[in-house]
C-alpha cells in the first residue's frame, strides 16, 4: 500500500472513528475493551483496498470485533465483585453534541440482552440501520434480524420506564440529591427519592459500594448513604456536574484531581427511580483526561 493509499485510509477511518466508538461502546460499555476493538477494526481496515462502501465495511468489522469481545468482558463480569455498571464517559462542559448516546440506565438493561440480541437493538434502535442492513453485517437472514430484534425490544420495554425526564429537571435533582448527601440531611434525602429506589453502587471490590447486589427501598437507602457519608468522610470532596450518555450527572473528586465517584440519577415522575454510583478507581482513571 503506498504511502497516499495508507493516508487517505487514515482519514476515513478517522472520519468514522466517532460512530465506531459509539457502536461499540453501546455493546461493550466499557471504554478500554472499546479501543481495543476500534485497533482491531484499524488493522483490518488498513490492510484493505477498494473498498465501495467504507462506512458500512467499518461497521461491520467493528460490530462482529465487539462480539468477539463480549466474551472475554462476560468472563470478567462473573468474576466482578458487586454489581457491575458500564463505565461512565463523562463530557467536558463544553462537548461536542452526539447525535447517538445511550442513557446509564439503558446500558444496565443492555447488559440483561444476549449479545446479539444487544447488536441488533443498537444497530436498530439507536443508530437506525435497516433489519436488512443488518442481516448482513451480521451474517444472518433478515428474518433472523427481525425476530432478534422484536424479543430485545420486548425485554428493554418490559424493564424501562415510559418516563424520560426533563435534563433540566434531573439535573437539579441531581444538585438537591448530592446537596444533602454533603449536608447530611436525611428528610433532603428521603424527599428526592422514590418509595421503591433502586441503588447500583459499583465499587468491584476496591473501593466503597453498598454490597454485593443492587439494593431497593427509599428507607434503607437514604439511612444506609447518610450514615455512611457521616461515618467515613471524604476530605475536601469536589463536584462538577457533567454528563453521561446525555443524561445530567455528578463528577465527584477527592482531593483536587482525584475521581472519586460518577452518579448517574433515574428519574420517574421527578423523583429518584434508580441510582448508580461508580466508585471502581479502574472505572474511574480515565476521567483524569476531563478538563476541570
Amino acid at each position: 500500500m503506498s504511502d497516499l493509499t495508507q493516508d487517505a485510509a487514515t482519514r476515513t477511518f478517522l472520519d468514522h472513528r466517532e460512530l465506531l466508538f459509539s457502536i461499540v461502546y453501546s455493546m461493550l460499555g466499557s471504554v478500554a475493551d472499546t479501543e481495543d476493538v476500534l485497533q482491531e477494526t484499524w488493522l483490518g481496515w488498513s490492510s484493505r483496498e477498494g473498498i465501495e462502501n467504507p462506512r458500512a465495511y467499518l461497521v461491520r468489522i467493528a460490530v462482529n470485533a465487539a462480539l468477539a469481545r463480549r466474551t472475554s468482558i462476560n468472563r470478567r463480569k462473573e468474576q466482578y465483585y458487586g454489581p457491575w455498571l458500564p463505565e461512565p464517559i463523562v463530557a467536558p462542559e463544553d462537548p461536542v453534541e452526539r447525535t447517538e448516546t445511550v442513557s446509564t440506565a439503558m446500558l444496565v438493561v443492555l447488559e440483561t440482552l444476549t449479545p446479539l440480541e444487544r447488536a441488533v437493538f443498537v444497530l436498530h434502535e439507536v443508530f437506525g440501520y435497516q433489519h436488512t442492513e443488518i442481516a448482513g453485517m451480521l451474517d444472518r437472514t433478515p428474518q433472523a434480524v427481525r425476530q432478534l430484534a422484536h424479543r430485545a425490544r420486548e425485554h428493554v420495554q418490559a424493564r424501562r420506564p415510559r418516563f424520560t425526564a426533563d435534563p433540566t429537571v434531573q439535573h437539579a435533582v441531581t444538585e438537591r440529591f448530592v446537596a444533602a448527601i454533603v449536608g447530611g440531611d436525611l428528610n433532603a434525602l428521603m424527599e428526592v427519592l422514590a418509595p421503591d429506589v433502586t441503588l447500583w453502587a459499583d465499587g468491584g471490590g476496591k473501593a466503597r459500594a453498598a454490597g454485593l447486589h443492587p439494593l431497593q427501598g427509599r428507607d434503607k437507602i437514604a439511612r444506609l448513604i447518610i450514615g455512611d457519608a457521616t461515618r467515613r468522610p471524604v476530605p475536601s470532596l469536589g463536584v462538577q456536574y457533567r454528563t453521561v450518555g446525555g443524561d445530567p450527572c455528578a463528577l465527584l473528586f477527592a482531593g483536587d484531581t482525584t475521581p472519586y465517584a460518577v452518579i448517574v440519577l433515574d428519574l420517574d415522575g421527578g423523583v429518584v427511580a434508580g441510582i448508580y454510583a461508580v466508585t471502581n478507581p479502574d472505572k474511574l482513571s480515565h476521567l483524569v483526561e476531563v478538563d476541570r
